[in-house]
């Protein structure tokens, strides 16, 4: 199903939020072909990773039913790159529930987010660790202007690509 602007909804997520985004967060990272996390992760790791303090801000997509209200379909994480002299280039990460992927939703809450970096006043935003065989992402990525940049090689173990590599990915704002 593709997201509509009338069947989603864009917000900043709230601590009251997370049990709704950790189920999500454990599908993706558990499946070991997308994030560099452990995939044995615990959920008060995740949380503490994920729900980081300000100036870090985290995003959710709700997909609203008719009758049975809004259920969260996606959440994204913005932050700075780097601390300090570096805090001007935003860092970002990404989720879709793998129920909803191929639907439009990444692609809408990346937008938002890409909204909000420049609305918090961030020139950049790179990507440090974009895996090279998540065709999906890097497609998306590259439709929204970013450039890979370097590539780690053999970085990442993907769980049935073996060692692939990591993608560094950067955009102006």
């Amino acid at each position: 199903m593709t997201a509509t602007s009338t069947d989603l909804r864009i917000r900043t997520a709230t601590t009251t939020d997370w049990p709704a985004i950790w189920p999500i967060w454990h599908r993706v990272v558990s499946a070991g072909e997308t994030y560099t996390w452990h995939p044995a992760t615990t959920e008060p790791a995740a949380r503490a990773a994920w729900m980081a303090p300000p100036p870090a801000a985290v995003f959710v997509a709700e997909r609203l039913v008719p009758a049975a209200g809004a259920r969260i379909v996606a959440t994204a994480q913005l932050k700075p790159v780097q601390p300090g002299l570096g805090d001007h280039v935003a860092n970002a990460g990404f989720m879709v529930d793998p129920d909803q992927a191929g639907g439009g939703i990444g692609r809408r809450l990346a937008g938002h987010v890409l909204d909000e970096a420049r609305r918090r006043g961030y020139t950049a935003m790179q990507f440090n660790a974009v895996v090279e065989a998540n065709i999906r992402a890097v497609g998306l990525w590259r439709s929204l202007g970013f450039e890979v940049i370097g590539t780690v090689p053999r970085a990442f173990r993907h769980p049935s690509a073996g060692l692939v590599g990591l993608h560094i990915m950067h955009r102006e704002l």
